[in-house]
């Protein structure tokens, strides 16, 4: 988990990416799944303050997932009271190989080693 920090240097927000394995049997299903989240499981996630979430799958199914938090600690309390997370999450549960408890906090967290911040590139020109 890393902060941001604003341009004056102040924190204002953690990167946090982490890693699951999901079932190579069961690949199909939890595409299909994410292709329809529940809106209120959507809604759960933002109210706890994850934002610029996403969910990347290997084909040996290695699972990364990347999200933007305020403050980390907060979200995962928020999501473990919310009864609409508890439901998708137990759902969500048999699709991954060696998670226990629930698999949204069971996942490895993994460290950031680089990241690219900043409007001017190295070569001199701009970047968006």
């Amino acid at each position: 988990m890393t902060r941001i920090d604003d341009a004056d240097g102040v924190p204002h927000a953690q990167r946090v990416c982490f890693r699951l394995r999901v079932r190579p049997e069961l690949m199909d299903e939890y595409r299909a799944r994410h292709a329809e989240v529940w809106p209120e499981m959507r809604a759960a996630i933002a109210r706890a303050g994850r934002r610029n979430y996403s969910l990347f799958l290997a084909a040996d199914g290695t699972l990364i997932g990347y999200y933007e938090t305020d403050d980390d600690a907060d979200a995962q309390r928020m999501l473990s009271e919310s009864p609409v997370a508890a439901r998708w999450e137990a759902e969500m549960a048999r699709f991954f190989l060696a998670a226990s408890g629930r698999p949204d906090q069971a996942g490895e967290r993994l460290p950031e080693v680089f990241h690219l911040t900043g409007t001017r590139s190295d070569d001199g020109g701009t970047r968006p």
